[in-house]
């Protein structure tokens, strides 16, 4: 009899385990998808402010072909000299780039202004937007990458 109970014990067990396996798994991408979206925001925050300040000539004038836009993503982290600064004051916009939730890489796809909106491969030019590389499906049915 006690076998039995035993039995019927862990079958219970493993019933729930496994539908609780589901649910952990839909909480891990939620919240990989939460900072996703924060983490997109922050860099296309920090790339917005370092163009109103380009356009508003703390740089210097721009260098050609950028637009007013960071030539790539380490410049909002190391920071761009301030043209009137005696003493090489430095203007820095991102404590760090951060960590693509979706890949686990600090690498991003960028695009420029000039380029096509939907474009997957950047010219170099400068930073206008970011995207994160993981080709996974968003619970909209768009691809993170077109985020």
């Amino acid at each position: 009899m006690s076998l039995v109970e035993l039995i019927v014990a862990f079958t219970i067990l493993l019933i729930l385990s496994a539908m609780a396996v589901p649910l952990a798994r839909g909480r891990i991408q939620a919240q990989r998808v939460r900072e996703l979206r924060s983490s997109l925001d922050e860099m296309r925050k920090a790339i917005d402010r370092y163009k109103d300040n380009c356009d508003a000539g703390y740089f210097g004038p721009p260098k050609l072909g950028t637009n007013c836009y960071p030539e790539s993503l380490e410049i909002l982290v190391t920071g761009q000299k301030l043209a009137q600064s005696a003493d090489g004051k430095v203007l820095k916009f991102l404590r760090h780039v951060p960590r693509d939730p979706l890949t686990g890489k600090y690498e991003w796809g960028m695009r420029s202004d000039q380029a096509d909106p939907k474009s997957m491969s950047w010219g170099g030019q400068n930073v206008f937007d970011v995207y994160t590389k993981s080709m996974d499906i968003g619970p909209d049915g768009k691809p993170y990458a077109e985020w």
